[in-house]
């Protein structure tokens, strides 16, 4: 198993209804959760292990105790949403790959022994001219689904530059699809940065509009399609692990069309692994869950994530709040004037004591943070935890320790690493800025010795 390894597609405002219907059914039966199939035919492995679905609350009451039941992710509605405001949740294992030897299955899609469909409504490409399916005939395609801020998406990027390496003279081609959770993920020039930042130099393909995503009925955040040269999907894995499965993948299929691997060594077999506190089931101590600031995804089957009544009395509303203490994992809690944005918290005013923050409870090794400075100049991002500055020991990659204090600055809209503990435990975290565009959208945690 594997902890916070995959996102999935949203959900919209009646899905928490769904939600609950279907956990009471499987409550009834005695079944494990599953995942309902996309706005698509296809259908989606069956998963056994909480997950948690975005979605827009109807509660108007304080945080809830999580429910007993496992969650269950709903299937996404396009009800007051574009397709491209997309969905997206961590869940505690990968959903497992798929393969199959036969041959064509008469149809074009994402399953396994269908014709790749090609690439469609592409905004823009980077790190190359504009591909297509019938160009890449001859080679094994590996369709990459990412978006920038996804912490699951970047865990894969050292696996992904390796085969890249390995396998690019071979006869593999890595195509990234980047299909955007956030508005100002459609921003090519943000997309090229955190290209840039992390050394990804395959053909980048901007899906902005989720034509290739609903083209695969692709659900999940990172996702791996691998085609043959003959333009068949082979095998898919939806999530983070099977690094290993995937690259025997890549070789079975180079290997069938005649090519020698005899001088490429596959990678080590090893991965990571989540410290084993994590899977507690007692959700009070358990890894903390993905949390989300803007209204429109600010619930789950587990419940409400921000822990006062009055932000879901309607969208768009500049709140006064005080935070009640009292903090329980799994919950944000607000102090001073904030905006709830269908995609963010935005700080209401400008102050000069850091007196307003976002403060939560959490159990995690890694804390990572989605923060955009909305078009304004840099500001610093003061976090504390347990009440005092973080240490050198505790300091996510982005932290700066300097004159007493431990904060980041955010000057371009991305993913920040903010804490990186020695080992999993429990900790209270505040964040706070004097900057008016403070705009928070999201945070993900890890439970890894290493990494975001």
């Amino acid at each position: 198993m594997r902890l916070q390894s995959l996102r999935i597609i949203p959900t919209g405002p009646l899905a928490v209804l769904a939600i609950a219907a279907i956990t009471l059914l499987l409550a009834a039966c005695g079944g494990d959760s599953v995942r309902p199939t996309a706005a698509s035919s296809q259908d989606t492995p069956t998963q056994t292990v909480a997950t948690e679905s975005p979605t827009q609350s109807s509660t108007g009451s304080g945080p809830p105790t999580a429910p007993a039941t496992d969650a269950v992710a709903a299937s996404p509605t396009l009800e007051n949403q574009e397709p491209a405001n997309a969905p997206t949740q961590s869940a505690i294992s990968a959903q497992p790959a798929k393969t199959e030897e036969s041959a064509f299955s008469g149809t074009v899609g994402g399953t396994v022994g269908d014709r790749a469909p090609e690439f469609a409504k592409i905004y823009n490409w980077i790190n190359s001219e504009p591909l297509t399916m019938e160009e890449l005939r001859g080679k094994v395609v590996l369709i990459d689904f990412w978006t920038y801020t996804c912490v699951n998406c970047i865990r894969t990027f050292p696996y992904l530059r390796e085969w890249n390496e390995k396998y690019k003279d071979k006869g593999l081609a890595i195509i990234g699809v980047h299909t955007p959770e956030f508005d100002f993920e459609k921003v090519t020039e943000n997309v090229i940065a955190s290209t840039n930042d992390h050394n990804l130099t395959w053909p980048m393909a901007q899906d902005n509009d989720f034509g290739t995503w609903l083209a695969y009925s692709n659900r999940f955040w990172p996702a791996k399609y691998l085609i043959d040269t003959e333009g068949i999907v082979r095998y898919t894995h939806f999530g983070e692990g099977a690094y290993l499965d995937t690259e025997e993948q890549i070789r079975k299929l180079l290997e069938e069309v005649g090519v020698s691997l005899d001088d490429v060594e596959i990678g080590d077999a090893s991965e990571p692994t989540a410290d084993y506190r994590a899977y507690s089931s007692d959700r009070s101590i358990g890894l903390t869950r993905e949390l989300y600031g803007g209204y429109q995804r600010n619930a789950s089957s587990q419940g409400i994530y921000v822990a006062h009544e009055r932000y879901y009395d309607g969208p768009s509303q500049t709140l006064n709040y005080a935070d009640p203490g009292n903090h329980q994992n799994g919950f944000m809690y607000l102090q001073g004037p904030w905006t709830n944005g269908l995609e963010k918290l935005k700080h209401a005013r400008e102050t000069q004591d850091n007196s307003d923050y976002i403060g939560l409870k959490f159990f995690a090794t890694s804390v990572n943070a989605v923060i955009d400075p909305e078009g304004g100049p840099p500001f610093d991002v003061q976090a504390t935890i347990d009440g005092r500055p973080l240490t050198a020991e505790e300091a996510g990659a982005d932290l700066i320790l300097e004159d007493g204090r431990s904060f980041f600055i955010v000057d371009e809209a991305r993913l920040f690493e903010v804490v990186a503990l020695p080992e999993f435990g429990g900790h209270e975290l505040k964040l706070s800025a004097n900057s008016p565009d403070f705009a928070f959208f999201a945070f993900t945690f890890g439970a890894y010795a290493e990494g975001p």
